[in-house]
C-alpha cells in the first residue's frame, strides 16, 4: 500500500462535471489499495469573484479580511468533493488548512509554512478515510486565517507529501505535463517526460505557471517524488526530480511572465549604504525585488533599476517616494508595460554561444532588450510586454523547434 498525494486545481473542479472526474480519479486511486491525501483549490474564477466582490465594498480592504474571504474558495470545494466521494461509496472528510495542521507566518495573503501537524490527518487515514484538505491556507500564532499567496495549493500539497513521506505527489492540472513553453501560445511545444528540480524552479520563477516555485523549493529539499499530470486525460505527465544531465544541449524550456514592472530610482546618492537603506524599505514591506542593475553614476550619483511583481509596483512606488526626500534623491519611474522571456536548461552551463543565439533571435526580431540576467541554467531578458508573445515564439523556434 502507497500513500499518495494528489493535487487538483481549480480548472480541474470548476463544475459538478469536472468535480465527479476528479471523485473517480481519486476513487480509482483508492480501490487501488493507496491511501489518499486530496489538496484542492478553489473551484474556476472563484476567487477571482471574491476579489470582485471585496472591491465592490472597497478598494483597500485589509488584509487579515482578504484572507477571511478567499479563505472559502477552497471550503467550498471540499465539501463538495467530499459529498462526491460519498455517493460513490467512498468514505471521505473534508479539512480545511487549519484543521491539517498548517501553522504559518502572521503575513496576511502572503504567509509561509511554519509548521505542519499531520495529526488529525493520519488519524483520518487511519480509519480508512480519504482525507480532502483545503489548499492555500492555514492559521498564524494569532489563530487569524491565512493564506499561502499565488499557487498556494501546490505548496500546500508538496508540504503534505513532506510531512508525511509520501510514495508519491501528483499535481494534476488542465494540461498533461509540463511543455517547452506555454502550449496556448507556442502550439508546437513539447511535453516533456522528466526534468529536474533546479530547470522546474527555474521555469515556475520566471512565469511558467504549471507550478508553483514555492512548492519546487520544498519538493527538492525533502526529494519529494513529484509529478504533472492531466485532470482530463489518463495520460502519463511529467515527472519532476533530481536528473543527471547528459552532454550535449540541454534547453528544456522558455518562459514568459507578464506579471512584472521595472522600478527606476534616479540619482541616488553614491555614497556606503544607500542600496540597503533602499531595498529594507522594500523587503519591510514583503515586495520581492528580482534583477537589480545599478549605473557607474555620473557625479555624485547612481541610478538604480529593478523588477518587483506587477502587483506590488504601486506599492513600491509609494515607499520609495516617501522614503527618497530624505536623502536627497530624484525621480522614480515605475514601467508596467514589460515582459521577462527566460531560457532554460541545464546545458546553459557548459555550451558556449548560447547567450548570442538568444540575443540574435531577438534581434533578427527587432526586439529590443532592455535588462538581462543570467544563472547557471537560465538566461532572462526584459522587453517591451507587446513583443513578448513574438519573442517567446521565435526563441522556442530557435532552441527547440
Amino acid at each position: 500500500m502507497a500513500l499518495i498525494v494528489q493535487k487538483f486545481g481549480g480548472t480541474s473542479v470548476a463544475n459538478r462535471d469536472r468535480l465527479f472526474n476528479v471523485a473517480r480519479i481519486v476513487a480509482t486511486t483508492r480501490a487501488e489499495g493507496n491511501d489518499v491525501v486530496v489538496v484542492v483549490s478553489a473551484q474556476g474564477d472563484t476567487t477571482d469573484d471574491l476579489i470582485e466582490k471585496a472591491n465592490e465594498i472597497t478598494h483597500t480592504p485589509s488584509k487579515r479580511e482578504m484572507d477571511m474571504l478567499l479563505s472559502t474558495g477552497e471550503q467550498i470545494t471540499i465539501a463538495l468533493l467530499a459529498m462526491a466521494l460519498d455517493t460513490m461509496g467512498v468514505a471521505a472528510i473534508s479539512l480545511t488548512g487549519w484543521q491539517a495542521g498548517f501553522h504559518t507566518s502572521t503575513t496576511h495573503t502572503k504567509a509561509r509554512i511554519r509548521d505542519l501537524d499531520t495529526e488529525r490527518i493520519e488519524n483520518e487515514l487511519s480509519k480508512n478515510r480519504v482525507v480532502i484538505v483545503a489548499g492555500f491556507q492555514g492559521i498564524n500564532r494569532n489563530e487569524d486565517i491565512t493564506t499561502l499567496g499565488r499557487g498556494g495549493s501546490d505548496t500546500s500539497a508538496v508540504a503534505i507529501a513532506a510531512a508525511l513521506r509520501a510514495d508519491l505527489c501528483q499535481i494534476y492540472t488542465d494540461v498533461d505535463g509540463v511543455y517547452t513553453a506555454d502550449p496556448r501560445l507556442v502550439p508546437h511545444a513539447r511535453k516533456l517526460d522528466v526534468i529536474s528540480f533546479d530547470e522546474m524552479l527555474e521555469l515556475a520563477s520566471q512565469g511558467a505557471q504549471v507550478l508553483n516555485n514555492r512548492s519546487v523549493e520544498l519538493a527538492k529539499k525533502y526529494a519529494v517524488n513529484l509529478e504533472v499530470r492531466s485532470s482530463l486525460a489518463n495520460v502519463p505527465g511529467t515527472k519532476v526530480k533530481e536528473v543527471v544531465p547528459m552532454e550535449g544541449m540541454l534547453i528544456k524550456g522558455v518562459a514568459k511572465d507578464a506579471d512584472i514592472a521595472t522600478v527606476s530610482v534616479f540619482s541616488v546618492p553614491d555614497k556606503p549604504g544607500m542600496s540597503f537603506k533602499l531595498f529594507s524599505l522594500l523587503a519591510q514591506k514583503k515586495i520581492n525585488v528580482d534583477i537589480i542593475l545599478q549605473s557607474s553614476g555620473r557625479g555624485d550619483c547612481r541610478d538604480i533599476i529593478f523588477l518587483v511583481p506587477l502587483a506590488d509596483a504601486d506599492a513600491a512606488l509609494s515607499t520609495l517616494e516617501e522614503y527618497m526626500p530624505t536623502i536627497g534623491g530624484g525621480q522614480i519611474v515605475v514601467d508596467k508595460d514589460v515582459a521577462k522571456v527566460s531560457v532554460v536548461g541545464a546545458g546553459i552551463q557548459s555550451h558556449s554561444g548560447v547567450a548570442a543565439k538568444l540575443f540574435e533571435t531577438l534581434y533578427e526580431e527587432n526586439i529590443n532588450i532592455r535588462m538581462i540576467s543570467t544563472s547557471e541554467i537560465r538566461i532572462s531578458v526584459i522587453i517591451a510586454k507587446e513583443d513578448a508573445d513574438r519573442a517567446v515564439n521565435a526563441v522556442h523556434d530557435a532552441f527547440i523547434h
